[in-house]
C-alpha cells in the first residue's frame, strides 16, 4: 500500500486576484485570501519586519499579481510589491486549514 501525502495539484488566482484558489491531489478546492497570504509572508524581509516592529497588522485590497511555481512551494507577487515570500505547498494547505 503506497501513501501519497496531500499536497497542491493546480492553483489559480480568484478573477478579482484576492484569492489563491487551490486544488488539492485529492480533489478538494480550496482557498486563501490574499490578505491571509501576504500576513503569512515568511521571508527574511518579513521576519525582520516583525521583529523590529514594523510589519502591518492588515493588508486591506492587497492583490495577488503573479505567481511562480518553484516545484515545491509557490512564490507569490503582491499589488505592494512584496515578492520574496515562498510558500511551500504543506505551508499553504495549512493557510487553508487542511
Amino acid at each position: 500500500m503506497t501513501l501519497v501525502a496531500l499536497t497542491v495539484a493546480d492553483y489559480e488566482t480568484s478573477a478579482d486576484l484576492a484569492t489563491l484558489l487551490v486544488r488539492t491531489t485529492d480533489g478538494d478546492a480550496i482557498s486563501v485570501p490574499a490578505e491571509k497570504l501576504r500576513l503569512s509572508c515568511k521571508c527574511a524581509h518579513c521576519t525582520r519586519a516583525r521583529i523590529d516592529g514594523r510589519f502591518p497588522e492588515a493588508f486591506p485590497g492587497i492583490a495577488i499579481t503573479e505567481i511562480g511555481d518553484l516545484g515545491y512551494g509557490l512564490n507569490i507577487s503582491f499589488s505592494d510589491g512584496h515578492n520574496r515570500g515562498i510558500y511551500p505547498k504543506p505551508y499553504l494547505l495549512s493557510l487553508a486549514g487542511q
